[in-house]
């Protein structure tokens, strides 16, 4: 815990992806209390998208943060705006393509189990 997933669209290959991992663990932790060395960050690139009624022109990325159960709703909510604040340092704009940047912040199932070998 906090298991996150950055989707992206693979049209955005050029962004330092382990950078953006690198700078969001602190905010994690700083937002919502976790240990640095306990976020984990993966990074899947999606294959087909579609925004509206068009299959060209943008690009997605949603980032998704798993944590353990008690964070207030409030804490969420602050830790998701963060998170897509740092996704704008990170994503720059380019021409002729619209990015869709979005963060969802949540409470892990409790069948959540984990082992560290």
């Amino acid at each position: 815990m906090p298991q996150i997933t950055v989707e992206r669209s693979p049209s955005l290959d050029d962004v330092d992806w382990t950078a953006f991992a690198l700078a969001l663990h602190p905010v994690v932790v700083e937002t919502a209390a976790a240990r640095l060395e306990a976020c984990k960050t993966r990074v899947l690139i999606t294959e087909d998208e579609a925004v509206g009624a068009e299959g060209e022109g943008h690009a997605v990325v949603n980032v998704s943060i798993a944590l353990l159960a008690g964070r207030a709703d409030e804490t969420k909510a602050r830790l998701g705006e963060a998170v897509v604040e740092l996704l704008r340092k990170h994503v720059e704009p380019r021409a002729g393509l619209t990015l869709h940047l979005s963060a969802e912040v949540r409470d892990l199932d409790p069948s959540y189990r984990k082992a560290e070998i």
